[in-house]
């Protein structure tokens, strides 16, 4: 199961944007009466579940199936990959969990926001992957954005925001290293075993940091986990905001360039303000206006840029289809 289409890839990662924007209250109440790691726990594990019966539907294009030696090379790959990848949803999203326990919203939203930027800064750094003036530009007023967004004048450091920080980084690294390392891995299995992983790693932290240490613990988990409430953020942030939402990305990376990932999933605080609006009756504002028309200028700026000046493939990128477009 592949995306094809730049245009696909693209319509969907806003779908995934506005899930995750959707879904930012729901998890934020969730996690007052549910432990960042076993709630973390119990999202991927329902996500792996979800994505395991389609494993069979997707196969690795470069793997001869009458060659047992490279089918177990290729299967080796697939599981360092997924668990490597999957380490850095885990800690992206376990800082991202707790520190919010000690921010506000605002400084969070921001923060992890910033992955912006540090998808093409990280890209040149390791990598020396170069961009075009209007892709700067466009990742300058989408941070921007993003600022007056989120922040506007109430700027206020707090305790928790070191977190967020690595937290951003994290999502930053996982952006930058899935495009690096799909083009010849099969999607769904790939986002199968990083579900996986972030399972199995959420479950050892909650285990390691006393969340399930005793008989009580684990009884108190089930009784909040019965609050419809808990209920239905799992199943959403479980189905939508993780199955499909890293499906999603992984397919689509084959496709678009990584710091455009970063500047679709820049739409998120924009949809959690949308949705605040229509269901809280929040009101978002000048500075907020202005920070959502920067963010979609910024998409906009790097959108048509890079139409005018298409990306180069890379020497060791197999794919058929390069991955700008």
């Amino acid at each position: 199961m592949t995306i094809k289409s730049p245009k696909t890839a693209i319509a969907l990662l806003c779908f995934i944007s506005f899930i995750w924007g959707f879904g930012f209250v729901l998890v934020d109440i969730s996690i007052e009466t549910v432990p960042t790691h076993s709630f973390n726990g119990l999202r991927f594990l329902i996500a792996t579940l979800c994505l395991l019966p389609l494993w069979k539907f997707d196969r690795p294009s470069s793997i001869d199936s009458t060659a047992d030696l490279t089918k177990q090379y290729s299967l080796s790959r697939l599981f360092i990959t997924g668990f490597g990848l999957g380490f850095l949803l885990f800690l992206g999203f376990a800082t991202q969990t707790e520190g919010m326990r000690y921010t506000s919203v605002s400084n969070a939203g921001f923060i992890t926001g910033l992955s912006v930027p540090l998808v093409p800064l990280l890209g040149f750094l390791l990598f020396r992957d170069k961009l075009s003036i209007s892709a700067w530009f466009g990742v300058a007023s989408a941070t921007a954005g993003l600022y007056f967004l989120t922040i506007g004048d109430k700027l206020v450091f707090n305790s928790g925001d070191l977190l967020i920080l690595i937290c951003a980084l994290s999502f930053a690294s996982h952006i930058i290293a899935t495009g690096k390392t799909t083009h010849a891995l099969p999607s769904i299995p790939l986002s199968i075993i990083q579900m996986a992983a972030v399972t199995l790693y959420s479950f050892l932290s909650a285990l390691l940091n006393g969340e399930l240490s005793s008989t009580a613990d684990v009884q108190q988990l089930a009784i909040n986990l019965m609050e419809p409430i808990v209920i239905v953020t799992i199943v959403i942030a479980a189905t939508l905001g993780s199955a499909l939402a890293y499906w999603a990305q992984t397919a689509a990376q084959k496709i678009i360039s990584p710091y455009k990932v970063a500047l679709i999933f820049a739409l998120e605080p924009l949809f959690a303000h949308a949705s605040a609006a229509i269901f809280l009756g929040e009101t978002l504002g000048i500075k907020g206006w202005v920070g959502a028309g920067l963010i979609i200028s910024g998409m906009l700026i790097a959108q048509l840029g890079d139409k005018n000046h298409p990306p180069q493939m890379h020497a060791d990128e197999h794919s058929s289809t390069p991955k700008g477009y």
